[in-house]
This record gives structure tokens, sequence and C-alpha cells, in this order.
């Protein structure tokens, strides 16, 4: 499939904007034709998850950003002339931005048709192939996928491949011209090992444990409000949901108070509630029960929120209640592990010193939120905070803008898209120069060596030096 990929792009060279534009729509009306039969193979991935659900967070969600990205592929395929000046001398000089070739992209199971979308949607703008792997975790979203992928695209264009972790293993291995990965840390270390096996490129688009400032004067109850409800977005298995909330130390009783008292509001009932998302399968359910369970051994005040008469956490549905985790240590899994489910940790904090030193003590998370004015204090966490991204006020307000990158750093990824960086994570931009001059430039390089190029190579070299001397003493 990848070879046939290949030479077919290869023949065809470098597609122009309308053909790059068609497939951008396909694209779109794949997912836009078929939106009940998605909605419903979620539902059946997950177990429960309501189609306003699916629909909100997967495909209106990718409209805006993929008709950004469609409007803006003649304009971004432009090449950037240089030296404009010298050209009326004979010498011509730009930078084309050239499709990389075909495009790997290993999708999660959160959000298994958004996060595959965007992306090939990015790739196909830089006029590329693509090739998916999507997730077996939500295999009726993937099958549901190949299914249709033929009736849009020919196989050349865009290919669907199904399959478990040892198809995933495989597709990680080829030798792609560039690797999307989205998912967690520990599985893109190994999609990363096997691409460098072929030196191919990889965008990382990972997790980790998302901070949330609330600031000193901050609207305590608008906060709490606000927060708890993001927490449990698709059931808390969101790589951008608030982790562990950082309040102070005089209003944490209140926070968890209004946040108890949201969550009761939001759900007075979880077991027959179609729009309570269930964990996508045992191995998530059992993991998050077992960070509940090893904080609570090890110490720490965990406050199930349940509705009265219902037994939670429940097997069978794979539902957990809402938790508030309070004292939560450096000891416990808790305080490492990305949760990915309905759980929220609260902590008091003394100074906005003492805040921003707890989140500078682990990695980069994906996002930083902020929840108070945008002030002095506002600046200093965004200055002395490491993050892919900050939102204040608001949940994932940083992907509010389509055309903002998105993207993590450090242990939560690397490289961006959405936007004109999704075209750049997709292109490589090919410096293309030509001389026309009767004489050559670089010549010069080559002996053997004349005195007029050693008295220009010392006059140039000195000239250096004495304006670098000169901007240090200036300060």
């Amino acid at each position: 499939m990848l070879e046939k990929q290949r030479r077919s792009f290869t023949d065809d060279g470098p597609p122009g904007a309308a053909v790059r534009r068609n497939r951008i729509d396909r694209l779109l009306a794949m997912v836009l034709d078929n939106i009940d039969a998605f909605t419903e193979a979620m539902a059946q991935d997950f177990g429960t998850r309501s189609r306003a659900a699916s629909l909100a967070t997967e495909m209106i969600g990718i409209v805006p950003v993929v008709e950004h990205t469609r409007s803006h592929v003649r304009q971004w395929m432009r090449p950037s002339k240089l030296l404009r000046a010298a050209r009326l001398v004979g010498l011509h000089a730009e930078v084309r931005p050239s499709p990389l070739g075909v495009v790997g992209i290993i999708g999660p199971w959160n959000f298994p048709l958004q996060l595959v979308v965007v992306p090939a949607a990015a790739a196909f703008a830089a006029g590329n192939r693509v090739m998916v792997k999507m997730s077996e975790v939500t295999s009726h979203t993937a099958e549901l996928m190949a299914h249709l992928a033929p009736k849009y695209f020919d196989e050349n264009e865009f290919a669907v491949v199904t399959g478990g972790a040892d198809v995933a293993a495989a597709f990680a291995g080829l030798p792609f011209d560039h690797v999307f990965f989205t998912g967690s840390p520990s599985v893109g270390a190994l999609v990363q090992r096997a691409a460098a096996d072929n030196l191919v490129p990889v965008t990382l688009e990972l997790g980790g444990k998302n901070p949330v400032v609330v600031a000193p004067g901050a609207d305590i109850a608008r906060s709490a409000k606000r927060i708890a409800a993001a927490r449990m977005v698709n059931g808390g298995q969101v790589c951008v949901c608030p982790d562990y909330v950082l309040v102070p130390e005089r209003d944490v009783d209140a926070f968890v108070d209004v946040a108890r008292q949201t969550l009761r509001d939001m759900f007075p009932t979880i077991l027959t509630n179609g729009d309570y998302c269930s964990s996508v399968n045992e191995a998530n359910f059992d993991r998050v029960l077992g960070l509940i369970d090893d904080a609570r051994d090890r110490g720490a005040v965990v406050e199930t929120v349940a509705p009265d008469g219902e037994a939670l956490p429940d097997r069978a549905s794979r539902k957990i209640a809402p938790t508030l985790v309070r004292g939560a240590d450096a000891t416990m899994r808790i305080s490492d592990e990305e949760i990915f489910g309905p759980v929220l940790m609260v902590q008091g904090y003394s100074t906005l010193d003492e805040a921003i030193e707890t989140i500078n003590a682990r990695p980069a998370p994906l996002v930083a939120y902020w929840f108070g004015p945008g002030g002095k204090g506002f600046r200093s966490f965004v200055q002395r905070t490491r993050s892919g991204g900050v939102a204040r006020n608001d949940f994932a307000a940083q992907m509010i803008p389509s055309g903002a990158p998105f993207g993590g750093v450090g242990r939560s990824g690397m490289g961006a898209y959405h936007g004109k960086a999704g075209f750049d994570a997709f292109s490589h931009y090919r410096t293309v120069v030509g001389s026309d001059l009767p004489f050559s430039m670089t010549g010069s390089a080559a002996p053997p060596f004349r005195p007029a190029m050693r008295f220009y190579a010392d006059a140039m070299l000195r000239s250096a030096r004495n304006r670098t001397r000169r901007r240090i003493k200036r300060g």
C-alpha cells in the first residue's frame, strides 16, 4: 500500500491547489455524509457516549479547522521570494513548500474520528498522500472508516488500515515520509523509536497532567463550576482536560463545595444517563480505579460524587462516578500518571510562587490553565511555566482560533498542527537558487586561493569582530 502511494505520488508530481482542496472536501464529505453511522459506531465502542457529545467533539469541532486549512491552501503553497533586488542582476532565489510524499497517521481511541481527520486535512493541504492506522480500541469506528474510505478516495490517495497492536507496530516502522501520532507518552516513545530506524520525522501529540491555577482573588464559584464541568468532557478522557487544581489554601473548602454541587447538578443519575460517557474499555476502567484506590490507601481524601441509590463504580456499564481527591502526595500514582477519567485532584497553595514550583516540578503539560484576571499574576504564570498552550478562564480556550497551532512540548509532545502549523509539519521548505551572473559567487571557495580572496576574508572577519565587540560594550 505504501509503495503504491509513493509511486503514484512520484508519477503525478506535486498536486495543484484544486486537487488539494478537492481531497479535503472529500475528506469532510466522508464525515458529514455519514454522521449517523459514525455516532452509532462510537456509541458502540464506548458503551455509553451520547450522540450530542460525538457531534460536538468529533464533527462540529473539526469543520472550522478543516475549512480554515482548505481556504488557505493556495496562499500557503506560494513560494517566498528572497534577495528580490538581486533578481535585477541575474540572481534568483526562492523557498518552495514541497510535499513530503506519504504521511502515516496513527489515531487514538478517545477521539477516533477528529484526531485522524484534522491531521489528514493538513497533510492533503501540503500535497501529500495519506495512510491512517485507526485505533483497535474503537474497533467499530475503525471498521466503518475502512469501509467508507474507498467510496470517497482512491487507495493511492487515502488508505485506512485496521488491526491490533501488532499491525500498529508494523505501521509505525514503515518508511513513511512523516509519521503523526496521537496518544500516550509511553506509546509515543515506541512510535518514535520505530520511526527512527528509517529516520522518519515524527509529530507526537501526547498528553500530560494539565494543571489549573485558581488565582488569588478569582471568582471561586465560577471557577469551580467551569473546572468541574471541563473534567467531565468525554468522561475525562481528553488530553486537554484539567488534571489537578491548585487553589489558594483559604479557598479550598469553598472550591470543593461548589465543584461537588456542580457535579451533582450535572448528573442527577449516572447509570441510566446516556450523556454520561463510559470508560472506553475495561483496561481503562480498571486503571482509573487503581489510581483512586492507590490514593485512598496512601492517605488521600477521596470523595465519590455518586447519585443517591446508585452503586458506582459499575463494571457492566464501565461508569465511574465523578471523584474529588484531596491531599495527594508524591508517593501516589495519581500524582504522576495522567488520569484520563472522571477524577479531579484539588490541592491548596499559599503563594503563587509555590503553585508555579509545583507545576514546574512535573513534565511540561499539553495545556496550563489559569482561572482569574489577566493581570500581573497571569503574565508571571505564562512566563514562568512551560506548556503546549495556555488557556484562561475556560476549557480548551487555546483551541478556539482555527489558525492557532496545537501541540505539546517536552513529554506532552513535539511538533504542532492546526492552521499553517499543520501545513508546515507536512511540508519541506525547499530552497531553489539560480544564477545568471557572468561569474561564480562561490567559486572563491575552491583553490587556488588568490591574494585578493585572502585580503577579502581578513577584512570581512575584522569588520565582524569589531561590530560584535561594539555590541557587547553597549550591553
